[in-house]
């Protein structure tokens, strides 16, 4: 299984001590260049830990015409730019990604998108995890992710926690 991600993804699990749950969902997370530059440069040194990992692997992107124009024409910013270019190139299963714009982008260049909220309850339905909700509070309150609470009600509905 070929998975993709950009860089909000990895540094908000990572900063809740999640992060582990990608590797034993997808074994091998690939990430464009850009991404590992935007993790490289993070001040804290939990989030550009990261790089160190063995089964987060480093692609270039071998046409980064795509990754530009969505930068210019649709506002991207460059790390999810570059994922879901580098998606594309892979033909990838999944790409992890969780901001609205690159989500419609995604999907409208037809990829198959996961986000964190996705990776939680796919992690309990495996029973890596017994409860999404701690976790998804730990997101809100340390990474700072963002959820609308109708989001937050539909994912404890779906993950059957009260």
């Amino acid at each position: 299984m070929i998975v993709v991600s950009d860089t909000s993804a990895l540094s908000n699990l990572a900063l809740v001590n999640h992060l582990w749950l990608l590797e034993s969902i997808y074994q091998t997370v690939i990430i464009p260049d850009v991404v590992a530059s935007e993790l490289a440069a993070a001040s804290n040194p939990t989030i550009s830990a990261i790089l160190q990992l063995g089964w987060i692997q480093r692609q270039s992107l071998r046409n980064s015409q795509l990754a530009n124009q969505l930068q210019q024409d649709r506002g991207l910013d460059a790390g999810e730019a570059s994922a879901i270019a580098l998606a594309l190139e892979l033909q990838a299963d999944d790409l992890l990604i969780d901001e609205r714009l690159g989500r419609q982008e995604a999907l409208r260049l037809g990829l198959s998108i996961i986000g964190i909220l996705g990776i939680l309850l796919v992690a309990k339905q495996r029973s890596l995890i017994p409860q999404v909700q701690p976790i998804t509070d730990a997101l809100i309150d340390q990474a700072g992710f963002r959820v609308s609470p109708q989001l937050y009600q539909r994912v404890l509905a779906l993950a059957q926690e009260p």
